[in-house]
C-alpha cells in the first residue's frame, strides 16, 4: 500500500464516481461540487493501482476531510483508516490548522470514532443519505 499527494485528480475523480456516484448512487451534481481545485486530494494505491482515496478542504483552523472513498475489493483492509492518518498528517503539517471534521455516513461512526473522531451536532441528510459531522483536535 503507497499513499500519496495526488499529482493528477483524475485517478481520485474516478475512484469517486466509482464508489459514490456508481455503487451508492449519489447523484453527479451532489458529488461534482466545484471544490476539487481549491483541495488537497490524497491518493491510495494497492498492487499498483489507485484504491482509495480523500480530499482536504481547509477553513481556518479546521481542515474538513471528506469524500474518502475505497473501492470494495479493499474494504477491511485497514486503507481506510490509513487514509484518515494521512489526512490528519497533512493538516497536522499546515500551519494553524488545530481541528478535523468530517461528515460521516451514519453507518460509518463508530469507524471514525476509533481513530479519534468524536460526533458533533445532529443527523442530516447528505445526498439522500444520513451523515453527522465528526470532529477532533490535532
Amino acid at each position: 500500500m503507497r499513499i500519496e499527494l495526488a499529482a493528477d485528480i483524475e485517478p481520485c475523480r474516478a475512484l469517486r464516481r466509482a464508489v459514490f456516484i456508481e455503487e451508492q448512487g449519489i447523484a453527479e451534481a451532489d458529488e461534482w461540487d466545484g471544490l476539487d481545485d481549491q483541495a488537497i486530494h490524497i491518493l491510495a494505491w494497492q498492487e499498483g493501482a489507485p484504491t482509495g482515496t480523500a480530499r482536504i478542504l481547509v477553513d481556518g483552523a479546521v481542515g474538513k476531510i471528506g469524500r474518502v472513498c475505497v473501492l470494495r475489493r479493499a474494504r477491511g483492509t485497514g486503507l481506510g483508516a490509513a487514509l484518515i492518518r494521512a489526512s490528519l498528517d497533512v493538516l497536522r503539517a499546515r500551519p494553524g490548522v488545530t481541528h478535523a471534521k468530517l461528515g460521516a455516513q451514519v453507518h460509518a461512526i463508530g469507524f471514525y470514532e476509533r481513530l479519534g473522531f468524536s460526533p458533533v451536532g445532529e443527523v442530516y441528510d447528505d445526498a439522500g443519505i444520513p451523515h453527522r459531522d465528526m470532529l477532533r483536535e490535532l
